[in-house]
């Protein structure tokens, strides 16, 4: 309140605008999601694998339907129809290649390892197009509040780029691997659309490239530390096949331990920093991305899953692997075989890969509840989107993509989403 010239009082308001940011929600549970895993699980071998397509799209719709922005949730169009016919595609492929890895078998040794290690690569390249493939196929087939988002650029460019950044990061021992991933991002969001608005990415390597080198380093002295324990300089006395530690063995699996535990964390705290950091630069014009994914929840995430996958994997070995034993029968299917022993030879030969089934299935389960669901949880609970009102003129453009890159992810089991 102030006073006039004349001695009135006058009342100065302030009018206070509403910020422009949407904030990120998800509103899925883990009992919904388990619900949706076990059916698909259930249904897995009766039908003979296929049913894995239509599951594939009902976690996508799970997750893309419970993700809100504002007061708008994704909403995702693909079905498992392309699924199907993207696998079947990407036969054309892979088919080839299986062919070459039985040739290359059957040759000598020096030729099946330069066969092998052409045949590595060659997976490289089609991990690379893959990633590319599937992301195409996933953004064509994304829209949020009525608009498509969209995707250009080339996967055999980027399974390219890929392919050479890899083998530089190798040759530099990881040196490189902070410019990889720079490019990477930088090439997948320099192509990527919302309607006619096109992705800007502005990341740098210090945003990611200390954090990594930090961790490389201690990488490299607890595997030193482990190397210097364990060698014959630590021993004294004592025979060949009996040595005499003068460094305790709990010190060695007290640093082995330590330096798995480690690993772990730095782990989580790079994806974490990397997340963070690379998705809040990306840019539509003037709107922002913000971005904040808590190391000590991924982390949490990442040992649960370690200690229950140990726990699942000791069950199968009581309940289960140690009944192998006991099933085991010479196989002999001439004159001296009885129908006894034919018939248990088959029922081993089915209990084995049906029990090695049931565990990758379990370990699947655990990893999509516990890693994936609890990834995209935080990602999308962590966001926020600045200045979104300039996304209101945004119009409409961009089509689904052809199938062959999905396809082939399928075919390499990566990116679900």
């Amino acid at each position: 309140m102030n006073l006039n010239q004349n001695g009135t009082k006058s009342h100065v308001g302030f009018i206070l605008k509403k910020p422009d940011v949407l904030a990120g929600k998800f509103t899925g549970t883990r009992q919904r999601l388990w619900r949706l895993m076990l059916e698909g699980s259930l249904l897995w071998l009766p039908t003979i694998g296929v049913y894995r397509f239509w599951l594939l799209s009902r976690k996508r719709r799970f997750y893309w339907s419970h993700t809100i922005v504002g007061e708008d949730a994704l909403e995702y169009t693909g079905s498992s129809l392309q699924l199907l016919a993207g696998f079947f595609l990407a036969q054309v492929v892979f088919v080839p290649v299986y062919i070459l890895l039985l040739f290359f078998y059957l040759q000598s040794p020096g030729v099946r390892f330069a066969g092998y290690a052409g045949v590595a690569v060659l997976w490289l390249f089609l991990t690379g197009y893959a990633q590319f493939g599937v992301r195409q196929f996933l953004l064509t087939r994304t829209i949020w509040r009525g608009i498509r988002f969209s995707m250009d650029g080339g996967a055999l460019v980027y399974a390219i780029r890929r392919t050479l950044w890899v083998a530089v990061s190798i040759g530099t021992l990881g040196l490189a691997y902070p410019w990889q991933v720079l490019s990477l991002w930088r090439y997948r969001y320099a192509h990527t659309w919302y309607g006619d608005k096109k992705c800007e990415f502005s990341g740098r390597w210090r945003q990611v490239g200390p954090i990594f080198h930090f961790h490389q380093l201690v990488w490299i002295l607890i595997l030193a530390g482990i190397f210097l324990v364990a060698s014959p300089n630590f021993h004294s006395g004592g025979t060949p096949g009996n040595r005499i530690y003068q460094v305790p063995p709990e010190l060695l699996w007290a640093i082995i331990g330590g330096g798995l535990t480690y690993f772990l964390a730095s782990l989580a705290h790079i994806k974490a920093i990397t997340t963070s950091r690379l998705l809040s630069v990306v840019t539509l014009g003037k709107t922002r991305i913000r971005v904040r994914v808590a190391t000590s929840a991924l982390l949490w995430q990442y040992f649960l899953f370690a200690v229950v996958v140990i726990i699942v994997a000791i069950l199968f070995q009581k309940l289960f692997y140690s009944h192998l034993t006991g099933l085991r029968v010479p196989i002999d299917f001439g004159n001296h075989a009885s129908p006894l022993q034919v018939s248990q030879s088959g029922w081993t030969y089915l209990y084995l890969p049906a029990v090695y089934l049931a565990h990758l299935a379990s370990v699947s389960v655990l990893q999509e509840l516990i890693l994936r669901f609890g990834f995209w949880k935080l990602v999308v609970t962590g966001s926020t989107i600045r200045n979104h009102s300039d996304l209101q003129n945004v119009r409409a453009m961009g089509e689904e993509s052809s199938l062959g890159g999905q396809g082939v992810a399928d075919g390499l089991n990566v990116g679900d989403y």
